[in-house]
Formats: C-alpha cells, sequence, structure tokens
C-alpha cells in the first residue's frame, strides 16, 4: 500500500484535493470514483515532485529558484508545450464530467503550478464571461495555441462535441510532446558523440602537432611525406583556422536566410526527401503527424477540405505539405480521399490502401489513426536503428582520422631512431 495524493472534481463541480491509500494510482483513480468524485491527477504530491525532480512539476511549471533573475522572469512568463498539454488534459477531463465551461476553466486556473498559464487561464476565462466564445478567447493569446487547436476547438463549439475535441487534441498534444522528447533524446547522444571527436581532433591539429614540428624541424633530418603533409595541415589550420570558422558561420547564415524564402526552402526539403534512409524517415514520420492530424479533426467533424488546410501547418516538410494542396483538390472535384493521395507520390503506398478502406467502410478517421500508429512504430523503429548506426560511424571515423595523425607522428619519430650515429 502507498499514498497517493489526488485532485478530483466533485459533482458540483468544485475541485478537491487530499491523500488516498492504495495500491496503485488506477485503484485509488476507481475509489474515487465510486465515492463520487471526478479524478483529475493522482500522483506525487506538488511538493514530493518538486523535491524528486519529477516530470509533472516540470511541465506544470514548477521550477527552482536560481540567481539568474532574467531567466526566471522568461521562464514565468512562458507557457511551455507541457503546460498545454496539462491543460487540455485537465479540460477535457472536466468538460467529460459535465462541468461547466467557465467553471472548468476556474479549476484548471487553480490547478495548474505555472504562474504564467494562471495569468493565461485568468484572461481567458475572462474573455468568455465577457462573451466571447473560448476559440476566440484563445485566439486572443498571443500565439500560445496554434491554428489547429483553436480550429478544432471553434468546430467543437459549433457541433456541440467541445468535450470530445478536447479528448482528441490531448491525444494530439500527448503525441507531439513524445515525438519531440523522443526525437531530442535521440539527437542527444550522436551529438555529444561529433562534439567530443571534432574537438580532439582540433587540439590535436593545433596542440599537439604544432609542438611536435617545433622539436622535429630542431633536428634537420628529412620529414617522411605522411608527416610532411600533416604538418601542412596543422600549419593551415593554425593560420587559416579562424578564417574557415568565420566562412562557416556566414555560410550557415545565408543558409537560414534561403530557407525563409519559399524556393528555397522548397530546394532544401526536396533534397532532404532524396537522402537514403533520412528521406524515407522524414516521409515516415511527416505521414504518422498527418495521419494524426488528420484523424484528430476528421473525428470532430471538421469537412475534409478545411481539415486538409489545417493540416497542412502541422506538416513539417514544405514539399509534402505543398501535395495536400493537390489533394484538397482532387476531394473538391469528388475523387475521394485515396486516390488524390496516391498521384502525390509522396506519401507511402500503404497510406493509399488503408484510406481505400476507409472510404469504402465510412471510417476515414479510424484509418487515418491506423495509419497515424503504424508510422509512429516505423518512425521509432527508423531513428533507432539510425542512432545505432550513427554511433559506430562517427567512432570509426574519428578513430580513422586520429589513427593516421598519430601513425604520421609515429614514422616521423621512428625515421629519427634509423638515422647512425
Amino acid at each position: 500500500m502507498a499514498t497517493f495524493y489526488y485532485r478530483a472534481v466533485t459533482t458540483a463541480g468544485r475541485w478537491q484535493k487530499g491523500t488516498r491509500d492504495g495500491r496503485s494510482e488506477k485503484v485509488v483513480a476507481r475509489d474515487l470514483q465510486t465515492m463520487g468524485l471526478t479524478p483529475v491527477y493522482v500522483g506525487q504530491s506538488p511538493e514530493q515532485s518538486r523535491a524528486s525532480g519529477g516530470w509533472l512539476a516540470s511541465l506544470g511549471g514548477a521550477k527552482e529558484k536560481t540567481a539568474g533573475g532574467a531567466l526566471s522572469a522568461w521562464s514565468a512568463n512562458r507557457v511551455t508545450s507541457g503546460d498545454r498539454l496539462l491543460f487540455t488534459q485537465e479540460l477535457a477531463t472536466l468538460l467529460n464530467a459535465g462541468v461547466p465551461i467557465d467553471r472548468a476553466l476556474t479549476i484548471c486556473g487553480e490547478l495548474t503550478e505555472s504562474k504564467a498559464m494562471r495569468r493565461m487561464l485568468a484572461d481567458v476565462l475572462r474573455e468568455v464571461r465577457a462573451g466571447k466564445s473560448l476559440a476566440d478567447a484563445l485566439h486572443a493569446q498571443g500565439g500560445k495555441f496554434s491554428r489547429l487547436y483553436i480550429n478544432m476547438v471553434r468546430a467543437g463549439q459549433a457541433s456541440g462535441t467541445l468535450a470530445v475535441i478536447f479528448q482528441r487534441l490531448a491525444e494530439l498534444e500527448e503525441a507531439a510532446t513524445e515525438w519531440r522528447g523522443q526525437v531530442i533524446s535521440s539527437l542527444i547522444y550522436p551529438g555529444l558523440l561529433t562534439a567530443v571527436a571534432l574537438a580532439s581532433i582540433a587540439v590535436l591539429m593545433n596542440v599537439v602537432v604544432p609542438r611536435f614540428a617545433q622539436v622535429f624541424e630542431s633536428t634537420g633530418l628529412p620529414i617522411p611525406l605522411p608527416t610532411y603533409m600533416l604538418l601542412e595541415a596543422s600549419r593551415l589550420t593554425e593560420t587559416y583556422g579562424w578564417m574557415v570558422l568565420l566562412g562557416a558561420a556566414a555560410g550557415a547564415v545565408l543558409f537560414r536566410q534561403a530557407l525563409q524564402t519559399p524556393a528555397g526552402r522548397g530546394r532544401w526539403d526536396r533534397f532532404l526527401l532524396r537522402v537514403p534512409m533520412l528521406g524515407e524517415l522524414l516521409r515516415r514520420a511527416e505521414t504518422a503527424r498527418f495521419a494524426r492530424t488528420m484523424s484528430t479533426l476528421v473525428a470532430g467533424s471538421v469537412p475534409l477540405v478545411q481539415s486538409l488546410g489545417l493540416a497542412k501547418e502541422v506538416v513539417g516538410n514544405s514539399v509534402i505539405a505543398e501535395s495536400l494542396d493537390r489533394v484538397a483538390q482532387g476531394v473538391k472535384r469528388g475523387e475521394g480521399m485515396a486516390e488524390p493521395v496516391r498521384k502525390t507520390g509522396v506519401f507511402p503506398p500503404l497510406a493509399a490502401h488503408l484510406l481505400t478502406v476507409g472510404e469504402e467502410t465510412g471510417r476515414l478517421d479510424t484509418m487515418f489513426e491506423r495509419l497515424a500508429n503504424i508510422y509512429d512504430r516505423e518512425t521509432d523503429l527508423a531513428i533507432k536503428r539510425a542512432t545505432a548506426l550513427f554511433e559506430p560511424v562517427v567512432i570509426l571515423g574519428m578513430g580513422l582520422i586520429v589513427g593516421v595523425i598519430v601513425l604520421s607522428l609515429l614514422m616521423a619519430i621512428t625515421s629519427i631512431n634509423d638515422v647512425p650515429l
């Protein structure tokens, strides 16, 4: 038995918090439901989460006091994706329990531990009580909610399915959060490995080799060709290294500016799709994001053409995003979804097959969800394979470069030993 902290809503729409003993969070949640309460959270208390550095505290906006006042002020005014996810989940739970929207917003504001989120929800509540719709109130928050999020809420209000829409939005936000976390965690180790490799090579070429060159040149002996090439490379690095770094920085700035233009972005995205392994990985990842979004929109009774326009904003690759315009045109002509998707040539063949089944059975939202699940799993496996392949490649490349440097130095040392006394 363990003691769990809980927050729940009573039948009168008031929130209640406390502790309860149970074998697990699920058991405590069921006990609360039998008591006529709607559980919103069961787990560690906020104090325990802050002490253990738990993910709930960080997502809820709890933070340690630091000496950096500016950084603390910036964090206090920032609504994170974790704050938005928790708000969406809590609001979905409250609306499904029949709590009125204004009371639900009040409860969400009281439950959140993020000051920025609490201020934002207070503003949303004020706008709603002044007569604005929830979608308009969220839109007035300065870009804290995406156009997809706002249009989904607007569609839910129009169709009277706001509770269902927020449940779907919670699933969508959770999937997006998991995807970002997965990508970041997959890139940490390869990035660290690459940084260590480059730093090691830089130290060898700018510190070790120049000192060795001074010692060897003082002997007046002929320099072996590999050692001579290494010394020249070291001199070039030492003399013109700053120019290379400056040129790389300028190139990065120009490249970023080129990506801001539609033509430059299109060429870059088209190139990425043609890169072996990487192109297929991007194609699967974008298909999963597109399908997940379309599943949420179609299930929320958003018109198909409007859904495609909203899903276009979620897709990161401009080539795939532009292909959705052609899909929307095909839908307007009465061709359905499957055939226009097949004609684009940018989505995997399985996508068109599953959508054909969805159109024939009238369960297009289910097929989109199945498609998203399939390519989420395939993307996960592809990232793991790419990470597993990248690690030995970097180690092997670093070993070869360091080996060539060390071998060139050893050849010079050996040539000194071979000189007759």
